[in-house]
Protein backbone atom coordinates (compact mmCIF):
# COMPACT_ATOMS: atom_id res chain seq x y z
CA UNK A 1 0.00 0.00 0.00
CA UNK A 2 1.25 3.49 -0.49
CA UNK A 3 2.86 5.28 1.84
CA UNK A 4 0.90 8.53 1.06
CA UNK A 5 -2.81 6.74 1.39
CA UNK A 6 -4.83 8.35 4.33
CA UNK A 7 -4.44 6.28 7.28
CA UNK A 8 -6.57 5.37 10.36
CA UNK A 9 -8.11 8.12 11.38
CA UNK A 10 -8.43 10.51 8.50
CA UNK A 11 -12.04 11.51 7.61
CA UNK A 12 -13.21 12.12 4.55
CA UNK A 13 -15.40 15.32 3.81
CA UNK A 14 -19.21 14.82 2.97
CA UNK A 15 -20.41 13.88 -0.27
CA UNK A 16 -23.17 15.28 -2.36
CA UNK A 17 -26.89 15.38 -1.39
CA UNK A 18 -28.41 11.76 -2.02
CA UNK A 19 -31.67 12.96 -2.85
CA UNK A 20 -34.70 9.62 -1.64
CA UNK A 21 -37.60 9.76 -3.51
CA UNK A 22 -40.01 7.13 -3.35
CA UNK A 23 -39.55 5.88 -6.95
CA UNK A 24 -36.26 4.67 -5.84
CA UNK A 25 -36.94 3.25 -2.94
CA UNK A 26 -40.19 1.17 -4.81
CA UNK A 27 -37.21 0.23 -7.07
CA UNK A 28 -34.57 -0.99 -4.63
CA UNK A 29 -37.31 -2.79 -2.72
CA UNK A 30 -38.42 -4.74 -6.12
CA UNK A 31 -34.75 -5.20 -6.41
CA UNK A 32 -33.76 -7.00 -3.48
CA UNK A 33 -37.74 -8.46 -2.94
CA UNK A 34 -38.62 -6.31 0.01
CA UNK A 35 -42.73 -6.95 0.07
CA UNK A 36 -43.45 -4.52 2.80
CA UNK A 37 -46.09 -2.41 1.62
CA UNK A 38 -44.85 0.72 3.51
CA UNK A 39 -41.84 0.60 1.08
CA UNK A 40 -44.13 1.81 -1.35
CA UNK A 41 -48.14 2.75 -0.35
CA UNK A 42 -47.74 5.70 1.86
CA UNK A 43 -50.45 5.16 4.34
CA UNK A 44 -49.20 1.84 5.06
CA UNK A 45 -45.89 3.60 6.13
CA UNK A 46 -48.04 6.06 7.94
CA UNK A 47 -50.03 2.94 9.61
CA UNK A 48 -46.62 2.17 11.14
CA UNK A 49 -45.76 5.43 12.48
CA UNK A 50 -43.52 7.24 9.57
CA UNK A 51 -44.42 10.50 7.64
CA UNK A 52 -43.47 8.48 4.28
CA UNK A 53 -42.84 5.12 2.68
CA UNK A 54 -39.81 3.55 4.19
CA UNK A 55 -36.37 1.85 2.61
CA UNK A 56 -35.95 -1.05 3.22
CA UNK A 57 -32.79 -2.00 5.61
CA UNK A 58 -30.64 -2.15 2.92
CA UNK A 59 -30.67 1.10 0.92
CA UNK A 60 -28.59 2.77 2.79
CA UNK A 61 -25.68 0.84 1.16
CA UNK A 62 -26.32 2.32 -1.99
CA UNK A 63 -25.50 5.69 -0.90
CA UNK A 64 -22.33 4.69 0.74
CA UNK A 65 -21.33 2.25 -1.88
CA UNK A 66 -21.25 5.77 -4.17
CA UNK A 67 -19.22 7.15 -1.84
CA UNK A 68 -16.49 4.78 -0.98
CA UNK A 69 -16.14 3.82 -4.83
CA UNK A 70 -15.56 7.32 -5.41
CA UNK A 71 -13.43 7.64 -2.88
CA UNK A 72 -11.36 4.95 -3.15
CA UNK A 73 -11.25 4.87 -7.21
CA UNK A 74 -10.13 8.62 -6.29
CA UNK A 75 -6.57 9.71 -6.54
CA UNK A 76 -6.07 9.58 -2.37
CA UNK A 77 -6.77 5.98 -3.05
CA UNK A 78 -6.22 5.29 -6.66
CA UNK A 79 -7.43 1.98 -6.56
CA UNK A 80 -9.47 2.09 -9.50
CA UNK A 81 -7.34 -0.41 -11.47
CA UNK A 82 -6.62 -2.58 -8.47
CA UNK A 83 -8.59 -5.61 -7.99
CA UNK A 84 -10.87 -4.43 -5.12
CA UNK A 85 -13.30 -6.29 -3.62
CA UNK A 86 -16.35 -5.59 -0.71
CA UNK A 87 -15.52 -7.95 1.75
CA UNK A 88 -17.96 -6.98 4.25
CA UNK A 89 -20.74 -4.96 5.48
CA UNK A 90 -22.97 -4.37 8.60
CA UNK A 91 -25.46 -1.56 8.59
CA UNK A 92 -26.14 0.20 12.31
CA UNK A 93 -29.66 2.08 11.99
CA UNK A 94 -30.77 5.52 13.55
CA UNK A 95 -33.81 5.40 11.94
CA UNK A 96 -35.10 4.06 8.63
CA UNK A 97 -34.50 6.05 5.61
CA UNK A 98 -37.78 8.20 4.29
CA UNK A 99 -38.80 9.79 1.32
CA UNK A 100 -37.97 13.01 1.20
CA UNK A 101 -34.51 12.36 3.14
CA UNK A 102 -31.99 14.35 1.72
CA UNK A 103 -28.20 12.25 2.49
CA UNK A 104 -24.94 13.21 2.97
CA UNK A 105 -22.50 10.54 3.72
CA UNK A 106 -18.84 11.18 5.84
CA UNK A 107 -16.49 8.68 5.22
CA UNK A 108 -14.30 7.60 8.26
CA UNK A 109 -11.45 5.12 7.87
CA UNK A 110 -11.15 3.00 10.59
CA UNK A 111 -8.27 0.76 9.72
CA UNK A 112 -5.69 0.17 7.01
CA UNK A 113 -3.12 -2.79 6.86
CA UNK A 114 -1.90 -5.29 4.72
CA UNK A 115 -2.67 -8.99 5.41
CA UNK A 116 -1.65 -12.03 3.27
CA UNK A 117 -0.40 -9.73 0.13
CA UNK A 118 -3.86 -7.46 -0.19
CA UNK A 119 -4.64 -4.25 1.17
CA UNK A 120 -7.48 -4.07 3.62
CA UNK A 121 -9.32 -1.33 4.67
CA UNK A 122 -12.27 -0.86 6.66
CA UNK A 123 -14.58 2.11 6.99
CA UNK A 124 -17.31 3.87 8.62
CA UNK A 125 -19.85 5.46 6.57
CA UNK A 126 -22.10 7.97 8.61
CA UNK A 127 -25.01 9.16 7.20
CA UNK A 128 -27.10 12.35 7.79
CA UNK A 129 -29.59 14.48 6.50
CA UNK A 130 -28.71 17.47 4.87
CA UNK A 131 -30.41 18.89 8.43
CA UNK A 132 -27.82 17.41 10.55
CA UNK A 133 -29.96 14.17 11.61
CA UNK A 134 -28.04 11.15 12.11
CA UNK A 135 -29.25 8.32 10.16
CA UNK A 136 -27.35 5.22 9.92
CA UNK A 137 -23.85 4.07 10.06
CA UNK A 138 -22.21 1.43 8.01
CA UNK A 139 -18.91 -0.78 8.12
CA UNK A 140 -17.33 -1.82 5.63
CA UNK A 141 -13.95 -3.76 4.69
CA UNK A 142 -12.45 -3.63 1.12
CA UNK A 143 -9.60 -5.66 -0.13
CA UNK A 144 -7.67 -4.95 -2.83
CA UNK A 145 -4.23 -6.09 -4.80
CA UNK A 146 -2.92 -9.14 -4.48
CA UNK A 147 0.79 -11.28 -3.90
CA UNK A 148 0.36 -11.83 -8.26
CA UNK A 149 0.39 -7.58 -8.55
CA UNK A 150 4.18 -7.58 -9.54
CA UNK A 151 3.35 -10.16 -11.83
CA UNK A 152 0.41 -8.90 -13.58
CA UNK A 153 2.05 -5.34 -13.95
CA UNK A 154 -1.09 -4.12 -11.78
Amino acid sequence: MAADRPAAGHIHPPTEIYEVSRAKIREFAEAVGADSPAHSDPAAARDLGHADVIAPATFPFLVVHRASSRVLSGPEWGLADASLVHTAQRIVPTRPVRAGDRLAVTLHVESVRRLAGRDVVRMRGEVHTDGGEHVVDTFMTFTAGGPDEKETGR
